[in-house]
């Protein structure tokens, strides 16, 4: 009967759509006097999947919510290939990659923005705007006058959409590998509105005059998947209670539970003497059901705290037997504010089971179809829900509402399995050549790439070998960061020692989520803290940790693996340093032929990030002797000695010589500038003897000149070590 009444009433007062709104109105009363309708209002699901299905409607989202996209337009999988190797008689490989270029449509009216994507449940896009796989990426906010993305204009021609009034994004070449080359199953944070929901733009598609004197607190987004606006209208009402009524053309929406006491006492019943309609003499029913399956028992909801998946707030109090009833909201909320809004419509629910026929003969201007009043002889607040018009006065149907509003009960929104957001960072690079350490073939160099990035958000970079400005691939760096910095003070030099305890180094690494850490003397013997800072390898014994990312080191083991001809000529400040553990990835030598160069090409690199190698040629380089002596003759003679090191033999052994490592032994002894020597030698044992006749020559003529001697290995000379001087 209400929806008969409603429907009538506002039509006569409202046109077609004050008839909806009654309708929509009259069916809540009929469905509380005789049972729930069959027909379904808007029902939160499980988040869905990308689809790209003809015909299927797109959606209209509201405020910020978490929305599956439509495909509208798509390449075929586009394949690269790649070949690494192959250089000095290894082989190649070849490495393929796919990537495709889709259009996504989002909501079918326009959005203010896009904030995070998923792709198969995991972060795509994070809240900073980046990408987490290669692609780019472009958001059209379905304004009506948008034009057609230049890559589908380019593969559509004249026959390419703009879209218009429809907000989509496009995404250029997205690389696939992470998803198993398939297109994944995309999901996007829509921020359609700035703020909260507004009943306003939900009622704008009316095409009617709508007056919207209803606020919805508290509810961060909401979701339209198309249907009757009555329809939406009635999902919103299961939370948000709405009152409406029509005069002059213009509709009204406004609160059907509003907060204080009524404005308005309406007038003592009025008695029917015909006897034909309700209440005798009194000219008032009263009905009450008490029937707790029509109290909701929770709420199910769209979780802001959880990435929007769904969620489940139960009613305070104890449960009721039975089967419950549970509302299905399609709306964006947090926890608490569920949890409250669930409290309210079961304690709505419960009062509205109390229902007033009363008949008047009067009507007040302000008595309007939703007015909240108060009734001569009963408590509490009553709303007029219809009214109908008979020769004997209007009757109306009252529902009472709860007099006051419980206080909100603080709640968690449970836990869930969310995906870091780690935003990509810059690639750090450092390029190095390290002594043989006496592992593999002493004949290929130990090149090294320490590849970083300030966060943790970083998901490595592809290595080239760089020459002359070309980029040869030659492998991926992994996700793993190595520990780099920067020193901010001089090495000071210093002759090689035991232990140098005099120098400290302030280091700041790249990231101040990198740790040193302090280690024994006797864990220093066997390794611990190695470390590159420029071109000196050398050892830490404590590290001190002075904020962020800035590291002071001390008690330092100087000149490591050969390199004490660094510490005695010291290293200045800015110099790179590189924790020396197995972060480092060691590279082909057969891959980088000539290159002096590494680039490395990141995520968030808008260009290659290049480093030269640092020590270039110390693989190779002999050790230079050690302990030399010079011994004056009887006769006038001078006899020469010292003791040879041997690469990757940095061990001293007490009982045996140290491994020659070379191919032959030889040693080159020179006078004057190693580079341009004015006389040298040649010999194949650790000793000269120069004859007297000799010295006299060399004392009239080359007076003041300093002898060397230096290792000449297989591949390449050490450097000189120093002798005597001709006197």
């Amino acid at each position: 009967m209400a929806t008969l009444v409603l429907s009538a009433v506002g039509t006569y007062f409202g046109g077609p759509i004050g008839g909806t709104i009654g309708s929509l109105i009259g069916s809540r009363i009929d469905a509380e006097l005789f049972g729930p309708s069959d027909r379904e209002s808007p029902r939160l699901t499980e988040l869905k999947i990308t689809t790209s299905s003809y015909g299927a409607p797109v959606g209209r989202h509201f405020g910020k919510m978490r929305a599956a996209g439509t495909i509208v337009w798509a390449t075929e999988l586009q394949e690269s290939k790649e070949k690494v190797g192959g250089g000095k008689g290894q082989p190649s490989t070849v490495t393929y990659s796919y990537s495709a270029s889709i259009a996504v449509a989002l909501a079918s009216r326009p959005i203010a923005g896009l904030g995070r994507i998923w792709a198969d449940g995991n972060l795509l896009r994070g809240a900073a705007g980046d990408l987490k796989v290669g692609g780019t990426l472009r958001l059209y906010k379905g304004t009506g006058n948008q034009q057609p993305d230049p890559l589908i204009a380019s593969a559509e021609g004249s026959e390419a959409s703009g879209f218009r009034g429809l907000a989509y994004c496009v995404f250029e070449e997205l690389q696939l590998a992470e998803f198993g080359n398939r297109i994944p199953a995309l999901t996007f944070e829509i921020i359609a509105d700035d703020g909260e929901v507004s009943l306003t733009e939900l009622a704008a598609t009316a095409g009617a005059e709508v007056t919207v004197e209803r606020t919805l607190p508290a509810l961060e987004g909401f979701s339209d998947e198309g249907g009757a606006l009555a329809e939406t209208l009635a999902a919103i009402d299961l939370l948000y209670p709405l009152a409406s009524h029509a005069s002059g053309g213009n509709l009204t929406i406004g609160d059907g539970d509003p907060a204080g006491e009524p404005l308005l006492t309406l007038l003592e019943a009025v008695v029917d003497a015909s006897g034909d309609s309700f209440g005798g003499a009194s000219g008032k029913a009263q009905r009450q059901r008490a029937d707790d399956n029509r109290v909701p028992a929770g709420l199910r909801y769209y979780d802001v705290e959880r990435d929007f998946q769904a969620g489940l707030q139960r009613v305070s109090g104890r449960a009721a037997p039975g089967r419950s009833r549970i509302i299905d909201f399609p709306g964006a909320l947090q926890a608490s504010n569920a949890k409250a809004l669930a409290d309210h419509a079961a304690e709505r629910a419960n009062f509205a089971q109390e229902r007033i026929a009363w008949r008047i003969a009067e009507i007040d201007p302000a008595l309007v179809p939703g007015q909240v009043v108060a009734v001569p002889g009963k408590p509490g607040k009553w709303r007029v829900d219809a009214w109908e018009w008979r020769e004997n006065g209007v009757e109306l149907e009252l529902q009472r509402l709860p007099q006051r509003r419980g206080a909100a009960v603080a709640t968690v929104p449970g836990r869930s399995l969310t995906p870091v957001d780690a935003v990509a960072t810059p690639t750090v690079l450092a390029a190095f050549e390290l002594p043989w350490d006496g592992m593999g073939s002493p004949d290929s160099s130990r090149i090294y790439a320490a590849a970083s990035s300030p966060s943790a958000g970083w998901t490595g970079a592809a290595l080239y070998a760089e020459d002359g400005g070309s980029l040869a691939p030659i492998a991926a760096s992994g996700s793993r960061r190595s520990v780099i910095g920067i020193t901010q003070g001089p090495l000071a030099a210093i002759r090689t020692a035991l232990v140098d305890r005099q120098s400290a180094l302030v280091v700041t690494l790249a990231s101040a989520d990198f740790v040193l850490e302090s280690r024994s003397l006797e864990d220093l013997a066997q390794g611990a803290n190695r470390a590159l800072v420029g071109e000196e390898v050398l050892q830490f014994a404590h590290a001190v940790h002075l904020g962020g990312a800035n590291w002071r080191i001390s008690t330092l083991l100087r000149g490591r693996g050969g390199t004490e001809h660094v510490s005695l000529a010291g290293t200045p400040a800015g110099a790179v340093f590189v924790l020396l553990d197995d972060r480092p990835l060691l590279l082909d030598e057969s891959q980088l032929n000539s290159a002096l160069s590494i680039a490395a090409i990141g995520l968030a690199d808008s260009h290659p990030v290049l480093a030269s190698i640092i020590g270039f040629g110390t693989t190779l380089r002999p050790l230079t002797p050690v302990h030399p002596r010079a011994a004056e003759l009887a006769d006038g003679g001078l006899a020469l000695c010292w003791i040879r090191r041997a690469r990757g033999a940095f061990g001293w052994p007490a009982t045996v010589e140290v491994p020659l490592n070379e191919q032959r032994e030889a040693w080159e002894l020179g006078l004057g500038d190693p580079d341009a020597p004015v006389m040298r030698w040649e010999v194949f044992s650790p000793a000269l003897t120069i004859s007297a006749a000799v010295m006299g020559q060399l004392r009239a003529d080359h007076s003041g000149q300093a002898l060397w001697v230096r290792q000449i290995g297989t591949h390449a000379r050490s450097l000189p070590l120093f002798l005597t001087t001709i006197a």
